[in-house]
């Protein structure tokens, strides 16, 4: 990692209205929201299905706020109608304690619908609203919403609920390479920290012989997922958690969870721990039979430090949709990597605060991707038509020249509604000029659903991209590359391009 030095990080994100003298001095936090909504769709032919929605807000400008959503269905009878994709809103306070905002969302995704409900699978929802700040609390809040899938038969109004809680985060703009060393004083207290965990999750379900597919055939006795896991301890022993994974075996591809919950560690010894955990969320896809979507997963962990930042943990639990027949005995291995992130008030922190922290470049993608067709039996209908999907990628630069990276995306186009896919990988990055830059990366993950030959869902894609750097914190890229399933009859060119923003983290030494 790069060391922090007074001059290096810039100014928290690109837009934010600053004094230019600040940066001597310190870095001013970014106001972050993590928000979620409740509503209910009306479809066509009187259905209705109720959707639950997670929000990642930045302040990128004064009233301004960017940021990454996922909307999933946990009520009705579409379990597994899940999008992901990108939001902003405007806000204007009305009084000291009330709030008004107008949203747009643009993702894309669904899932267990018909093609003439959800079509490509491209989802627009706008929203106006209004929030009441309840102070250590958080906020709550009201509005309407009206969504619409462009390309299919979704479009509906309602209102909804919100909770959203805001908190604050060091966030530099763009990287400097060549920082080193530490501020030129040093503080007498240090900034706290933050633990966080982040996890690789590879999992199995055993499946009980009562549980049917939602056709009403029997369920595949297994399956297995690949996934991430986030941690965000709340002190010592208590931790908020969230985890997305995809099936990639068991003859269920197009299945995903997306759950968030809580739980507690109990140390046993100074490097073995037992976590206990609870959580929810939306889940379905692949013919499994999760009802309206909800799901509920509970279990017990044993946690062993491998180092003093990686961990290995064994995971055995119990989960179940409480509409229908699905249910299944869990068992997973997670490797952690643990860290701590500086916990920051809204007041400018000094550089001389920041010496028990490192540097941490990272970069988010927006990206938009194509499939062309690369074998015969790629996907069951619609052979020659391209497949667009949507979605984001995020890269930590473990030096000025590797990255590590992960990548979730969903079907916008080409009658592929419902198509979903994550990915983990490794990639480099290769100066050409002062500007531009070429790329290689491979991944590894799940993909599944919109009727493209999966397999068990198990996937591969390599991609070679040629970047242009707009300024020290845009950039944008060209991608060609190849995907294939590693146990399915779908292989397809790849081509995209993205939309790159570089930002530097802080992360505990």
């Amino acid at each position: 990692m790069l060391s922090v030095c007074a001059g290096g990080l810039g100014w928290p994100l690109a837009g934010l209205a600053k004094d230019q003298d600040d940066s001597l001095f310190g870095l001013r936090p970014t106001t972050t929201t993590w928000r979620v909504t409740s509503e209910t769709w009306k479809l066509p032919n009187n259905e209705k299905m109720g959707m639950v929605g997670g929000n990642l807000l930045f302040d990128v400008a004064d009233n301004v706020k960017l940021g990454l959503a996922s909307y999933g269905a946990v009520r009705g009878e579409r379990g597994g109608f899940i999008t992901l994709g990108m939001t902003g809103e405007v806000q204007q306070r009305l009084s000291p304690s009330l709030l008004g905002h107008v949203g747009l969302f643009v993702g894309a995704g669904s899932g267990r619908s018909s093609l003439a409900l959800a079509g490509g699978g491209l989802m627009v929802r706008s929203d106006v609203g209004l929030i009441y700040e309840a102070g250590r609390y958080g906020k709550l809040g009201f509005g309407v919403s009206h969504v619409r899938f462009p390309s299919g038969s979704i479009s509906t109004t309602q209102p909804y609920l919100l909770y959203e809680y805001s908190f604050n985060s060091l966030l530099g703009n763009g990287w400097d390479r060549g920082a080193s060393g530490g501020s030129a004083s040093a503080a007498p207290f240090g900034m706290a920290s933050n633990a966080q965990e982040f996890s690789l999750v590879a999992r199995s379900y055993r499946i009980p012989s009562s549980v049917v597919q939602d056709g009403g055939q029997p369920q595949h006795h297994s399956m297995q997922l690949l996934g991430v896991e986030w941690l965000s301890y709340l002190d010592d022993r208590w931790f908020l958690k969230l985890e997305a994974e995809g099936a990639v075996g068991g003859k269920s591809n197009g299945y995903m969870q997306i759950l968030a919950g809580g739980g507690y560690r109990l140390p046993l010894t100074s490097s073995t721990a037992i976590k206990l955990h609870a959580a929810a969320g939306p889940a379905g896809g692949g013919n499994v039979d999760t009802g309206g979507g909800l799901l509920l997963d509970a279990g017990i962990s044993l946690q062993q430090k491998l180092t003093q930042r990686t961990a290995l943990e064994l995971s055995v639990g119990e989960l179940r949709a409480p509409s229908k027949s699905f249910k299944a005995q869990s068992v997973a291995l997670k490797l952690n990597y643990q860290f701590g992130l500086p916990a920051a008030t809204s007041a400018t922190v000094p550089w001389s605060a920041l010496d028990g922290f490192d540097s941490v470049p990272l970069r988010l993608r927006t990206v938009t991707q194509n499939y062309l067709k690369n074998s015969p039996n790629w996907r069951s209908s619609n052979v020659d038509q391209s497949v667009g999907n949507l979605g984001m990628q995020v890269d930590y630069f473990v030096s000025p020249n590797w990255f590590l990276t992960g990548q979730a995306l969903a079907a916008y186009s080409g009658k592929a509604g419902g198509y979903m896919t994550g990915l983990v990988g490794a990639g480099g990055q290769l100066p050409v000029s002062d500007r531009w830059f070429v790329e290689g990366e491979a991944l590894l993950g799940a993909a599944g659903g919109g009727g493209l030959a999966m397999g068990g869902g198990l996937v591969g894609q390599a991609n070679a991209s040629l970047g242009y750097r707009l300024s020290k914190s845009l950039s944008v890229m060209a991608t060609a590359g190849h995907m294939s399933a590693l146990r399915g009859d779908f292989k397809a060119k790849v081509v995209g391009v993205s939309l790159a923003y570089q930002f530097t983290g802080l992360a505990e030494k």
